[in-house]
This record gives C-alpha cells, structure tokens and sequence, in this order.
C-alpha cells in the first residue's frame, strides 16, 4: 500500500535510523523521475555531513566505452548497464566498516555521463549512509546481496503523469531535444519503469511525496 508522506517526515524517519547506534543504510529506490536523488539529498542536507552521507548507485554504470563494445549503449540504464557486484561489494564495505577506516564510493557525472571513482568518502563515524537507485529490489545477480546490506529500503510511486513530466525536462537539461527527451522517456526509461515497479513489492515501505 502506498502511503503519502511529506519530506519533513521522512526526514524524521532517516533521523531515527541515525540514531540507532552503528551503521544504518537506507535504500531508496522506484522508477526512473521518482525523486529518488532529490529525497536522498534533501535527507542528507537536513541531517549533515556528521549524521548522513549519500553514496547513489549511479556511481556504478558501466562505461560509455564499456557500454558501447557490448552494444548497450541505447539502453544506458537498463539493468543490464550497471556493475551490480561492484555495487554490492561496496556496501559489504560499508555496512562492515571500522572505526577510523574511509571507504571511498564512486558517483556519477550527468554532464559527462559518466562514472566518477573514488569521488565519494565514507566516514566510518556517520552513522547513516543513504544510497539511491533503479534496481536496489531487483532478485538477479548481485542486487540481492545489495538489498541484503540495506536497514531499510523505501520505494517511491510519484505520479506517473508527473513523473513523466519531470523525465523529459531533465533529458532536455542535460543536452537532448524535447523529441529525443520524450523518446527516451517514454521509451527505454519506460522499459525500466516496468521492471522497478514490479519490484515494488519487496520494499519496506511505498511511498508518494507529497509537494515534491
């Protein structure tokens, strides 16, 4: 069931999740244009640098050179186009952690489309790490080692008309004209959307933000 929910309250959600004591990692996740990256940031600037630290799962897309020898890089996105072992790894890393130890993560450059290494520090004394992405629900590979690693997992179901909306003006943003923009939107990303809602299931919680 979905709840709505505003971001003040999932604030106060991630709060807690802070002060359990040790490391908390909280996964949100939901189609692509869900405000997946905006929740996490809003969560991680509203509770500082000493409390939070976003580490996305963008960081692992593959390569554009990776992407383009294996002919994927029309689905740039897709499941297929992300290095889920990395990824899982890394938050093996993270939930196990020791005092005084800095793991670095990798994020992801919109404007080069690519993946940044090492670009990200992980201190070992914050005690909530917020990762956000596509497939942190998803049953094949090494994604549900991935979940495994997660405290909490949250799924985002905005609007799909209002998803839509807000997909294709970002492609715009970042370089593609308004027919390549709804192409792709309503294409390939939409392909995705199916996947990820089916996953929905698996979350902990479902939730629609309201004002976001």
């Amino acid at each position: 069931m979905t709840t709505a929910v505003q971001i003040d309250e999932l604030v106060e959600s991630a709060s807690a999740l802070a002060a359990r004591g040790g490391r908390a990692i909280l996964g949100i996740t939901g189609a692509p244009g869900a405000g997946k990256s905006t929740v996490g940031s809003r969560i991680v600037s509203a509770l500082g640098p000493e409390r939070a630290v976003l580490v996305p799962m963008d960081g692992f897309h593959l390569a554009n050179a990776v992407l383009l020898a294996k002919g994927l890089r029309q689905v740039k996105g897709a499941i297929q186009t992300f290095d889920d072992a990395g990824f899982a790894s890394l938050l093996l890393r993270i939930r196990a952690q020791q005092p005084g130890e800095v793991v670095y993560a990798p994020s992801f450059n919109r404007d080069l489309e690519e993946p940044i290494a090492g670009s990200i520090a992980v201190l070992s004394e914050v005690p909530l790490v917020v990762t956000e992405g596509n497939y942190l629900l998803a049953e094949a590979g090494a994604w549900p080692a991935a979940r495994a690693c997660l405290t909490e997992s949250w799924f985002l179901d905005p609007d799909r008309d209002r998803r839509h909306h807000w997909l294709i003006n970002r492609h715009m943003d970042y370089g593609k004209s308004a027919a390549d923009a709804r192409l792709w939107a309503l294409g390939s990303d939409e392909n995705n959307a199916r996947l990820i809602e089916s996953m929905a299931h698996r979350a902990d919680r479902v939730l629609r933000v309201k004002g976001l």
